[in-house]
């Protein structure tokens, strides 16, 4: 839902010292003869349809007052096939296979809200996971195509099929977190010193910019990865979520920690922004952050590691749908005030914070 930036960032730091490790161990791949999974769109644009044509009265009438997850679907077989769509973006997404539903029903903006309750025939349009998008295609009640313009809201109510990202997120980041620690790459919990406590970086305030975005579009997830070296002199990663960072061009404010100084050797670490627009795949994300940061040896002196991060990423994230968002370099103890994002896309307003034992 926000702005998008350019992969090749100018940067103002020394050159990097990367050396090559031996092999990285990944996370299981897929049985052989398995075809890759369709996109997180192509099923829920599928789902659409059929939920366009099918008797989903009652998931109108309660998704035109707030988001109602889509395994409430009375008719059967409109249930087999949500049913079926979950687990496959289960899969699209890298999540477990299970009995997760994340898939849901939005009214797609609330001036809309007067039409539905009249009971205006409505259209039915999948999320788009991408934020260039000059139309909506959405569905009639027979299934036919009706073309929207992506700028303008339509009066006719547009009833939006989108992955529950809030729902998917923490799941996500567990499925990191385990191949973090698989390889070494943990995100330890903090230590308190021989001083009885430890210093951290608190987000007082934060703001992504304004964008021009479609209609359909709802709010986002957002969520961080702070990268450093660990007491061992390892990489080490500590993922965080940012669920009040709903939209762009509002500020929040947060109080947040986002960095942990007593897990770390230097008093320097890396902070980037990602996004889960709803077709984030997690573990392609975990493989590509192993991947990266088991290739990086620990020199003696601090080594930025968002390069590395950013470099691994899988090329189709920076085509028509980034998860990107933003990334801060060399965050330490006596960071303070407001900073600006290395992609100009956002600003922080830092202040150290000092964490007392109980």
């Amino acid at each position: 839902m926000y702005s998008r930036v350019f992969r090749l960032i100018t940067l103002s730091f020394t050159t990097v010292a990367l050396a090559l490790a031996g092999p990285v161990t990944q996370a299981p791949a897929a049985p052989a003869g398995n075809a890759a999974p369709d996109s997180v769109f192509t099923i829920t644009d599928r789902l659409a349809r059929q939920v366009a044509g099918a008797d989903a009265r009652a998931l109108f009438s309660a998704a035109a007052a707030g988001p109602v997850n889509l395994s409430r679907a009375t008719d059967p077989a409109l249930r087999k096939e949500v049913e079926q769509a979950n687990h496959a973006v289960l899969a699209a997404k890298g999540l477990p296979a299970g009995d997760t539903a994340l898939l849901r029903l939005r009214l797609a903006h609330p001036d809309m809200r007067p039409a539905a309750d009249r009971g205006a025939a409505p259209l039915v349009a999948a999320a788009p996971t991408d934020d260039v998008r000059s139309a909506v295609t959405a569905y009639d009640t027979r299934g036919g195509r009706v073309i929207l313009d992506a700028v303008q809201v339509p009066k006719r109510p547009v009833f939006v099929v989108e992955v529950d990202t809030e729902a998917a997120l923490p799941i996500g980041l567990s499925v990191i977190r385990t191949a973090m620690d698989a390889n070494g790459i943990n995100g330890s919990a903090p230590r308190f010193g021989p001083t009885a406590g430890y210093w951290a970086t608190m987000v007082r305030s934060v703001r992504l910019n304004d964008d021009e975005e479609p209609w359909i579009k709802g709010a986002a997830e957002i969520f961080g990865i702070t990268a450093g070296f660990g007491l061992d002199g390892l990489a080490k990663v500590d993922t965080v979520t940012m669920p009040y960072l709903d939209y762009d061009g509002t500020t929040y404010f947060p109080n947040q920690l986002i960095v942990h100084f007593s897990a770390y050797k230097y008093n320097l670490a890396d902070f980037v922004m990602m996004e889960d627009d709803g077709d984030t795949n997690y573990r392609s994300l975990a493989i590509a952050l192993t991947n990266a940061l088991l290739t990086i040896v620990d020199a003696g002196t601090y080594i930025p590691l968002v390069n590395a991060i950013l470099e691994a990423m899988p090329d189709s994230w920076w085509t028509d749908d980034p998860d990107y968002v933003d990334s801060w370099y060399t965050l330490s103890t006596r960071s303070s005030g407001v900073l600006r994002g290395a992609a100009a896309n956002g600003t922080m307003d830092v202040v150290p914070y000092w964490v007392e034992p109980l």
